[in-house]
C-alpha cells in the first residue's frame, strides 16, 4: 500500500522566526516536506547507509539517492536538479552499470542510454507495479529540482548489493504502473506497459554502493 503523507502546518517556533525571530541569531529551520511511505513508515536503526550518484547521459552529476534501513523496510531518499519539469518513473534496476549508449543485457540489438542496467529488481517475479524495484514517481518541478523520500518493505540490502550489484533509475516519462483500464486496453496492458509502466527512456542511473 502506498500513502502520501504532506505536512502543510509550519511549527510553531518557525512562526515565530518568520515574524519577530526566536532567542538569539539562530537562522530558521528548513520548512518540512512531502513523505511518501509505502509499506512501513518507521524508521529505525541498522546498517551503514547506501549511496547512489545519479548522472545523465553525458555524464554530468544531476542527483543523489540513498538507502538506509527503517523498521520493516528500507528507506529511500533522493534529491534531483537539472531534470525536466513533471513526473518521472523512479525504479531501482537490477545491475549496478549506468553506461550511456550500451546494450541491454538480455536483448544486445536494443542499444541505449543506460540499457546496460537491465531490467527493475524483481521483474521477472510479477508485473510492473509489483517489481521490488517500483518506487513512486519523482515529482520534479518548473526549475528543475525533485526530491522524494518513501519507505518501502519489498527492497533490501542484498537485492542492492548482491553480485551485479543494482542502479537507481530516472526515466523520461510518467509512470502508469500498468494501470491501463480495460475500456482503453480490452486485452489487457502490452509488454512494455507490464515491465515499465510506459515511462520511456533513462535520463538519470547511478550505481548503488556501501
Amino acid at each position: 500500500m502506498r500513502r502520501a503523507v504532506a505536512t502543510s502546518a509550519l511549527p510553531a517556533c518557525l512562526v515565530v522566526l518568520v515574524v519577530g525571530g526566536c532567542a538569539g541569531d539562530k537562522a530558521p529551520a528548513a520548512a518540512p516536506t512531502a513523505d511518501v511511505t509505502t509499506g512501513s513508515e518507521s524508521a529505525g536503526g541498522g546498517e551503514g547507509e547506501l549511496t547512489a550518484r545519479l548522472v545523465d547521459p553525458a555524464g554530468k552529476e544531476v542527483g543523489t539517492a540513498t538507502f538506509s534501513d527503517a523498521e520493516g523496510g528500507m528507506r529511500v531518499s533522493v534529491q534531483v536538479e537539472g531534470l525536466p519539469p513533471g513526473f518521472h518513473g523512479f525504479h531501482v534496476h537490477a545491475i549496478g552499470a549506468c553506461e550511456p549508449n550500451s546494450a541491454n543485457p538480455t536483448d544486445p540489438s536494443m542499444i541505449g542510454d543506460f540499457l546496460s542496467a537491465g531490467g527493475h529488481i524483481g521483474a521477472g517475479a510479477a508485473d510492473h507495479g509489483a517489481h521490488a524495484g517500483d518506487l513512486p514517481s519523482l515529482y520534479v518541478n518548473r526549475a528543475g529540482a525533485g526530491s522524494l523520500t518513501t519507505v518501502t518493505d519489498t527492497l533490501t540490502r542484498a537485492d542492492l548489493i548482491d553480485g551485479d550489484g543494482s542502479a537507481v533509475m530516472v526515466h523520461a516519462g510518467r509512470d502508469n504502473f500498468a494501470n491501463i483500464p480495460e475500456r482503453y486496453a480490452p486485452a489487457g496492458p502490452d509488454v512494455m506497459t507490464r515491465n515499465t509502466g510506459d515511462s520511456g527512456g533513462r535520463i538519470a542511473c547511478g550505481p548503488v554502493k556501501g
